[in-house]
Parts: C-alpha cells; structure tokens; sequence
C-alpha cells in the first residue's frame, strides 16, 4: 500500500500543461493572499481583512478567517506554483473559492461583484485536484526520486 506522502506527490499527467494551470491559478492566489495578509498591491492589509470578515461577511473570529483565507491563498499559491503538494493546496483553494462565493458573490454571475471569476479559479484548483502538478512540477520530481530511490 503506497503512502499517504507518495499518494500525495503522485501525478498522472505525463504533460506539462498542469504547468500553465499552475502558475495562473498560484499567481492569483499569492497576489490575493498578499493583499489580505500584508496589503500589497492595494490590499488593505490583515487587521482590515479580519474585521470586514467578522462585521460584514458574519465570518466569526474574524482573525481566524483572515489568517485561513490570507494564509491559504498566499502559502498555497506558491505550493501550487511550485508544484508542490499541488492537489492538496489546489484542494484549498478550491474550498476558499467556494467559500468566498458562497460569502460575498452568489447574489450575481458577472463582475463587478459577481462569481465568475471565483467559480474559475474554483474550476481551474478542481481541474489541478484532477491532475495533480503534471510532468513539470516538484511532485514529480519527489516522486520520481523516490520511486528510484526504492529501486536501489
């Protein structure tokens, strides 16, 4: 029986298209992280983040929620760009979109303040669940190294 580890790493693309996925999906996510985590690029930093959470989302601890969502979407965005772990931080994402669009954009589909974007990165996160990192991604390298290394 193969370890949760190595289940974990496994990807069963032999392509590297998972790459383009990557990087769009975990770009977005460091930016978005950032923003709420330290207020870069416009964001408006954690303590803003945690009291919007509680006082106008109804997300309680607001701290809680804020440190989750920044930290998901930051730390997992450079798992996800890496390729590392990919369908688990991919698996967060994804909940931290449907979150996001349950909280803050089901009362419409088109932007400004609409779900289409949400439910895209949501899909595209689904999409690397599915596939994990592929060809070009730290996983497969980690697991190919230890495929050989019990070989040996």
């Amino acid at each position: 029986m193969k370890s949760l580890l190595a289940r974990s790493l496994r990807t069963d693309s032999t392509s590297a298209a998972p790459l383009a996925l990557r990087l769009a999906l975990g770009s977005v996510f460091i930016g978005h992280g950032a923003q709420k985590l330290f207020g870069w690029w416009g964001g408006n930093g954690f303590q803003a983040t945690a009291q919007f959470f509680e006082n106008n989302l109804g997300l309680k601890p607001g701290v809680l929620h804020a440190a989750l969502a920044g930290g998901g979407e930051f730390f997992g965005g450079i798992l996800i760009v890496l390729g590392l772990l990919t369908r688990l931080a991919a698996a967060q994402a994804a909940i931290i979109m449907a979150v996001a669009i349950w909280t803050v954009h089901r009362s419409a589909f088109f932007a400004p303040a609409g779900m289409e974007f949400p439910l895209t990165l949501m899909l595209v996160a689904v999409a690397l669940v599915l596939t994990g990192g592929g060809a070009l991604s730290l996983d497969a390298h980690l697991a190919k190294s230890s495929t050989i290394a019990a070989r040996r």
